[in-house]
Parts: C-alpha cells; sequence; structure tokens
C-alpha cells in the first residue's frame, strides 16, 4: 500500500514551535515518523512541546527570530549538528492591535520584523547549499487577515501580505533547486492570538462564527494541512496559499 503522509527518516524544522499551530505541527510530524527540530523564544515551552512528540530524536532551540542577525548563526549550528533537512514551517509571529494614530513606524517595524523579515532570512538561511535535502518542502502559516481587512490590524494584516506575495516570488526561485514553498491561510483559529482578539474585537464570536460558517478552527485542522504539503502528495504544489478558513474567504 502507498503511503504518501510517512515521514520517517524525514527531518523537519518548526520555527515558532512552543504553543497553538507551531506546537500542534511538531506533535503531528512526530506521529507520522519525522523527527523535529524545534525553534521558539521561550526555552521551557520549547521543553513543554518536546515531551508531547512521539518518537526520538527531536532536538529543540531557544531563539528570538525577530533577531534578524542572530538567526545565521543559529542555521548554522542547526545544521552542525543536525544535518541536512527535509523541511521547514515557519509559524513564528506577532498580533498587533493598534489604529492608525498609534502606528508608529517603530510599531510596524516590530511586527514585520518577526513576521515578514524574520521569515525571509530563515527561508534563506534554509536552502543553502548544502543544508537542504532533495525534495526539500516550506510551509509558512500566513492568515486570512491578509485578504480580510479590520480596524487596527493594519500591522499584521500587511505582513502577511507580504509573506503571501513573497511566497509566490519564492516559488518560481526556489524551484530550481527542486524546492516547494507554499502557504496556509487560517482564519479563526483557538489560539492564543485568536483568544486575544476576541476579548478586543467589537465582533462576538457568534457574528464570526456565522461568517466563518463551518466553526471555530482548532490547531490541529491547520497542523494537518500544513503535513499534506509537506508531505509527496503534494509534489506539484507551490507558489500557493492554501486557506483554511471554515468558508470564510468564500463570503
Amino acid at each position: 500500500m502507498r503511503n504518501l503522509i510517512d515521514f520517517s527518516g524525514k527531518k523537519i524544522i518548526v520555527a515558532g514551535a512552543s504553543s497553538g499551530i507551531g506546537r500542534q505541527t511538531a506533535i503531528v510530524l512526530s506521529t507520522v515518523g519525522a523527527r523535529v527540530i524545534l525553534i521558539a523564544r521561550r526555552e521551557e515551552k520549547l521543553q513543554e512541546t518536546l515531551r508531547l512528540l512521539e518518537g526520538e530524536g527531536h532536538s529543540c532551540y531557544a531563539a528570538d527570530l525577530s533577531d534578524l542577525e542572530g538567526i545565521e548563526p543559529l542555521f548554522k549550528r542547526i545544521y552542525e549538528e543536525q544535518g541536512a533537512s527535509d523541511g521547514l514551517v515557519y509559524c513564528a509571529g506577532i498580533n498587533s492591535t493598534l489604529p492608525l494614530q498609534q502606528l508608529k513606524p517603530q510599531k510596524l517595524q516590530d511586527v514585520f520584523q518577526t513576521n515578514f523579515f524574520g521569515f525571509i532570512e530563515t527561508v534563506r538561511q534554509a536552502v543553502r547549499r548544502g543544508r537542504f535535502n532533495e525534495g526539500m518542502r516550506i510551509v509558512a502559516v500566513s492568515s486570512n487577515a491578509a485578504i480580510r481587512g479590520d480596524k487596527a490590524h493594519t500591522a499584521y494584516s500587511s505582513s502577511k501580505a507580504a509573506m503571501n506575495a513573497a511566497v509566490r516570488c519564492l516559488a518560481k526561485e526556489l524551484a530550481d533547486k527542486g524546492i516547494n514553498i507554499n502557504a496556509v491561510s487560517p482564519a479563526v483559529t483557538n489560539t492564543e492570538i485568536y483568544r486575544q482578539y476576541a476579548s478586543e474585537s467589537s465582533d462576538s464570536e457568534k457574528a464570526l462564527m456565522e461568517r466563518q460558517y463551518l466553526g471555530l478552527i482548532e490547531p490541529e485542522d491547520v497542523a494537518d494541512s500544513i503535513v499534506f504539503l509537506l508531505s509527496p502528495a503534494a509534489k506539484m504544489i507551490t507558489g500557493t496559499v492554501l486557506f483554511v478558513d471554515g468558508g470564510l474567504s468564500s463570503n
């Protein structure tokens, strides 16, 4: 029987693995045989994720991906210690709720530093010669906010729109290396960011769910889609933004 979702012997880096979608993605990858390399800022949260993984051979690295100068030495160390990888998932990100009059350039820079600039530098380091195996797959976690505006979410929405645009460009550039790159675009997902948004938004949860008619997305719903895009089953998919949004984008 052909098994397209078998990651035995594969090494996958998950950046932003301390909670939410990143943590769940790492867990799902471990259940299908992958060795998972975890990256996140908080050491204690990384250790929590590590304890939830199935199998052996997993590892973790505490690092702040908003420190752009630190990404190169981080990946140098990872590849010296772990060898070439088969996949990268970029889940690192921060939210921001600021109206225009409070959105000073530094505030905008802070959001883009992690959500976009950190993403680009992480991919740049991951695809250097000798650091990836044949059939490398990259998946970025974007957001439905990239195409649906909301008050006071200019910084966050713009950073995710930039990520989507970069994925389309990078797909053409990385094809020469045999690397596929895609993004998943969740809508309202049951994570810390959602719970923060729900407490600040003027929209009620009922109103949100009327538009997102399949209901509140769970982190494992997004993780399953990420694992699919990392798998051989998605070998002809690149430069795509996959909407995992409970029907929201169809409204």
